[in-house]
């Protein structure tokens, strides 16, 4: 598709969401004359069309999450996006104007894709496949980068590998659940009865009903590999989950701060297990690898919702009820 630049050229200011305060969903505060961002050393400045809205962001704005990395209020949170290359850092970048790219930020260190326009290092950039939209697009690269991260870099997936993937109809959750079926492996997925079919159309093998049968009591077998997408915190999920291993398995959790015990747990268990906590970097050639995956039909984003930009709130409102299915974007026209 082919763009008209000149009409896509930054302002001094643009539209954006901002946070003002830590709190409640209220905190985000849609304006139209948040300074552009500048573009320096080997970023790119894109116009963003589509972002995604993820726990994180709602856990950071309600002042947890990594709101301790927020020095200056206010603040634009976001953490992935789509949009178009409007300056590329020089003249031979491989992203170049008119492009049509994903990308993930390093937010809260940077200031987020709740807005017109990002400045984005060129490594952290995939190009955008032509059978993905822009709407959901901007839903994948956060998400589906941390499922890679524990499918295929810290769980080292392989054929015939058994996995329980906890939250699987969630926005990492439904990554996990593809991912893992490319490399070969036996899935079970938690997830309430309404998102049975969901999970059982993504590929997993045997779909458990958290909210009427006990995982543990469920398996069919003990697993290699937990991703834990909920966190100890909520009925001792991961506690439960360590005594599923098979010896040798290894359990990742994924939520920030949500199994401080973890390590202890796994030394109590008493046999040879390991343990990790889970951090998605922003890898341009691991989200290029995804893009790929999702060009060739492999996988399939799942897009519940689209708010627009100056229903922020809302969309932090929706996310927080802790029963989207995939992901929700906010659109900026």
């Amino acid at each position: 598709m082919s763009y008209d630049l000149a009409a896509l050229a930054p302002r001094d200011v643009m539209r954006a969401a901002v946070l003002t305060g830590f709190g409640r969903p209220e905190k985000l505060e849609y304006r139209e004359d948040v300074p552009a961002p500048v573009l320096c050393n080997s970023e790119a400045l894109v116009r963003v069309f589509s972002a995604g809205v993820n726990p994180i962001d709602a856990k950071t704005r309600s002042g947890k999450g990594v709101s301790a990395a927020i020095t200056q209020l206010p603040w634009i949170l976001g953490g992935e996006f789509a949009g178009v290359v409007v300056q590329p850092p020089y003249e031979f970048a491989p992203f170049q104007a008119g492009d049509e790219v994903v990308g993930m930020l390093f937010n809260p260190r940077f200031q987020g894709a709740y807005a017109e326009y990002v400045t984005a290092p060129i490594l952290s950039l995939a190009k955008k496949p032509e059978n993905l939209s822009m709407e959901v697009a901007g839903a994948v690269p956060l998400a589906a980068l941390t499922a890679w991260n524990a499918i295929v870099e810290a769980g080292s997936v392989r054929h015939g590998m058994r996995i329980l993937i906890h939250a699987g109809a969630g926005g990492v959750g439904h990554f996990a659940i593809q991912l893992a079926k490319v490399f070969g492996a036996h899935v079970a997925a938690t997830a309430s009865a309404r998102n049975r079919e969901f999970c059982e159309e993504l590929g997993a093998d045997q779909v458990i009903d958290y909210t009427a049968t006990r995982f543990e009591d469920a398996l069919e077998e003990p697993v290699d590999l937990v991703v834990d997408l909920i966190g100890n915190v909520q009925d001792a999920t991961g506690s439960r989950s360590i005594q599923c291993l098979a010896d040798g398995g290894t359990f990742l959790s994924v939520p920030t701060g949500s199994f401080p015990t973890m390590h202890e747990e796994i030394q109590a268990a008493g046999r040879e297990l390991h343990a990790s906590h889970l951090k998605c970097s922003p890898d341009g050639r691991a989200l290029q690898a995804i893009m790929r995956l999702i060009e060739q039909g492999d996988v399939v984003p799942h897009l519940e919702r689209s708010f627009p930009l100056k229903d922020a709130a809302e969309a932090h409102r929706h996310i927080e009820s802790g029963r989207t299915r995939g992901k929700i974007t906010l659109t900026i026209d």
